[in-house]
């Protein structure tokens, strides 16, 4: 049973469930323990071992189910080409005048006993021989079908066929009826055969392959500019960076201390050690103190950015998730705290609220420059880290570049993230060139792939010793 539960891990694992060397261990002992008679004790024991949260529960569930399911050659029908309907051929008690034929084909002999537990187990077998557990793409799927047919000897069964229909070819005898119906019959075996492993190969697809074709649709729309993107994908992308907000958080929300091991505190461990004459029964490492974040994000929602707004506002609400002090602020031509919004809502009402409250109008940039200096201004200091997501247009109004010179001398750091290609900064109504000379980073940020890196760095400059 090693090699059923090695490859139950593996499907495990490409249903996102994590399961560690040291996890997988404790599945095996736990089978150990209580064994396989008892198919639920056998389910219950493994879910306790591996599955940690109630998401990684419902997967372990459904890939339970697929994996130990064995439904090929159960009593169902099929379509024929010729008849219309088609089923397992029937068993046959005896075909003598065709024994020795037969017995030089072990897969016909299978076929017409009719045993459905020997033609699966006889299946598994050849697929683990073949390897079709390594299916990778959808497109493999026949391919696999047929080497575990082969495998089987299924071409030995077609030769079989062949040669039978040619002895009841022209023969009018009681033999060559036989030949004929023994054909038919091993052909409709055939044909159940190539169902079967369809199917087959189908639940090891789901099982170990669909994930990578999620995963390579989720790395192309992660490097795809936001404003390309098709409604289609939005429920994909709003997985995909829930994810990215999971993993930020993972790493950065909680006030961490990182031991520096090998750099002694020689003043700590001398104080320390004093009630003991200075001996060092006590040794202190130099450590580092991760910050708490803080900072202010400054979304633009106005029609110039329409269409990379939505994923703006959603990557935003993530943030909300991930960071502990986070500000967050919309504007068009006028600018208006959300973070109340992102905070009471769930994100599929968070953005629309938004977008209607604020969004879709004509830029002002300077209009929403001067708002955030008269109401929030005094919040901002030399820890905070100042986030600017545009594209710097401001519809020939003033940019109000003296507003922008304080953001820049008060906080800690200033980032630009504009969706446009660097070239065309400065072109028409953008102010870019000159907002940028006060900026600490700008940069062109089209894909949220962008903003994970960006959001990274900044979250990574709050761990410095």
């Amino acid at each position: 049973m090693q090699r059923p539960l090695e490859n139950f891990f593996r499907a495990l694992r490409a249903a996102d469930i994590r399961v560690s060397p040291a996890e997988s261990i404790d599945a095996h002992r736990t089978v150990d323990v209580v064994g396989y008679g008892d198919r639920q004790l056998f389910k219950d024991a493994l879910c306790v071992a591996l599955a940690k949260t109630p998401d990684e529960v419902a997967n372990f569930e459904e890939c339970f189910e697929m994996f130990f399911q064995r439904d090929e050659f159960a009593d169902r029908d099929y379509s024929d080409d010729e008849d219309g309907s088609s089923q397992a051929p029937e068993s046959v008690e005896s075909d003598a005048d065709f024994a020795d034929q037969l017995s030089n084909v072990p897969l016909a002999e299978m076929v017409m006993d009719a045993d459905g537990s020997e033609l699966a187990a006889a299946m598994e077998q050849s697929a683990n021989r073949v390897g079709a557990t390594e299916i990778k793409f959808f497109s493999q799927r026949g391919y696999f079908a047929r080497r575990i047919l082969d495998d089987m000897g299924l071409r030995d069964l077609e030769r079989l066929i062949a040669t039978l229909r040619r002895s009841g070819e022209g023969d009018e005898d009681g033999e060559g009826d036989a030949a004929r119906d023994l054909a038919k019959r091993l052909e409709q075996g055939r044909r159940y055969l190539l169902e079967e492993s369809r199917q087959y190969v189908e639940r090891q697809y789901e099982l170990y392959a669909r994930a990578n074709g999620e995963n390579l649709r989720e790395e192309f729309l992660m490097e795809t500019r936001m404003s390309n993107l098709e409604h289609r994908d939005f429920d994909r992308m709003h997985r995909i960076v829930r994810r990215m907000a999971k993993r930020l958080a993972s790493r950065y929300s909680r006030r961490r201390k990182h031991t520096k091991r090998g750099q002694l505190d020689i003043r700590r461990t001398m104080r320390r050690n004093m009630p003991h004459d200075g001996i060092p029964f006590e040794v202190l490492w130099k450590q580092i103190k991760i910050e708490r974040p803080k900072i202010v994000v400054i979304c633009d929602v106005s029609k110039s950015v329409a269409a990379a707004a939505r994923f703006l506002l959603l990557f935003l609400y993530s943030m909300h998730e991930v960071i502990a002090h986070l500000e967050a602020y919309a504007f068009s031509d006028s600018l208006v705290s959300v973070g109340d919004i992102l905070e009471n809502n769930d994100v599929e009402q968070a953005i629309p609220e938004i977008m209607n409250t604020i969004g879709f109008r004509s830029t002002d940039y300077g209009q929403a420059l001067l708002d955030y200096e008269e109401c929030f201004m005094d919040d901002l200091d030399r820890q905070t880290t100042v986030i600017i997501l545009g594209d710097g247009r401001s519809n020939f109004t003033d940019p109000r570049i003296d507003i922008m010179r304080r953001i820049h001398d008060r906080s800690r750091s200033v980032i630009w993230l504009n969706p446009e290609p660097e070239t065309f900064w400065g072109t028409g109504d953008s102010e870019m060139p000159r907002y940028r000379q006060f900026c600490h980073v700008a940069k062109t940020c089209s894909t949220v792939l962008h903003l994970e890196r960006v959001v990274d760095d900044i979250l990574k400059s709050y761990a410095r010793a």
